[in-house]
């Protein structure tokens, strides 16, 4: 039942999982890769300055398949449960893969365009030309924006101050280009409410969900109270086992103790064993034997 569920939700969002898998390859290969081979990846799929002069289609495309730090890849596979997979199932793949591209796309080329002025203006150094800008944050973000409608009110107010205060935040403590980006991505997934106006929200029945709260409350009861008698009976277990144990050990005869061996037997002599002869009539005799 488990694995049948996990199908039908992986089968329920394909780009979403499959924007995941590449991304997973890619970590995986960054997490292997030399560190001068790591740092060649990295540039070289990069959409900065320098690499959107170049080739900027490719750029654009390829930036959005790597993450910088492998080691987060967790976090974004758990970003991509709960925000992409939602909306990709909410407003199929097409729209989805809408919002997630004009998101990216226009979120790197003003981000690197505010970039490209604080270095004309020698706020920033010309080495920023070359820095690492990859990753998937910007299409997140502007599926965080409009995953906004599909929550139902009086949640959504909560959840949009949220998603704000989250990305506008570090533009008033000093952000960088990329907090720039961020917050465009979400304006830009706010701003694509036209592709939501068919597609219901989250319908809220609270009387179905006391009722699964009830349900759950009482699953959780019965297997603690199956787990309690387990317990009870292979305590009981361990007694009967303990009990038994004793018993045959109770039950077993004591085993004589061995003599001491000091050296060779002595033998009998004719007043040890006065019945024993040699040959009938004539009691025998034995001389005493040396000890080494």
């Amino acid at each position: 039942m488990v694995v049948d569920g996990i199908r039908r939700w992986v089968r329920s969002s394909p780009g979403t999982h499959i924007w995941l898998l590449i991304i997973g390859i890619t970590s995986l290969v960054v997490a292997s890769a030399s560190e001068g081979l790591e740092a060649f990846l990295l540039h070289r799929n990069s959409s900065n300055i320098h690499e959107l002069n170049k080739h900027p289609f490719e750029s654009l495309l390829i930036s959005g398949f790597w993450i910088e730090t492998p080691s987060s890849f967790a976090l974004y596979a758990l970003l991509f449960e709960v925000v992409h997979a939602n909306v990709e199932r909410w407003l199929g793949t097409l729209r989805w893969l809408c919002v997630v591209a004009v998101a990216h796309v226009a979120a790197t080329l003003i981000s690197q365009e505010v970039l490209l002025r604080a270095i004309e203006s020698h706020s920033a150094p010309r080495s920023m030309k070359h820095v690492v800008d990859i990753g998937v944050s910007y299409g997140l973000a502007g599926a965080v924006g409009v995953l906004t409608y599909r929550i139902p009110r009086p949640w959504r107010w909560p959840y949009l101050v949220g998603a704000v205060a989250f990305f506008a935040l570090p533009l008033l403590t000093g952000g960088t280009f990329t907090d720039v980006g961020h917050a465009i991505a979400l304006g830009l997934g706010l701003a694509c409410w036209s592709l939501t106006r068919d597609r219901p929200p989250w319908r809220w029945d609270a009387g179905r969900a006391r009722q699964a709260a009830l349900e759950a409350a009482e699953a959780a009861r019965q297997a603690a109270g199956a787990a309690k008698q387990a317990a009870e009976a292979a305590r009981q277990a361990a007694g009967t086992a303990r009990g038994a144990a004793l018993s045959r050990r109770e039950a077993a005869p004591e085993a004589p103790d061995a003599p001491e061996a000091t050296g060779a037997p002595e033998a009998p002599n004719a007043t040890d064993a006065p019945g024993r002869r040699d040959a009938p009539g004539r009691p025998r005799s034995r001389p005493p034997r040396s000890r080494r």
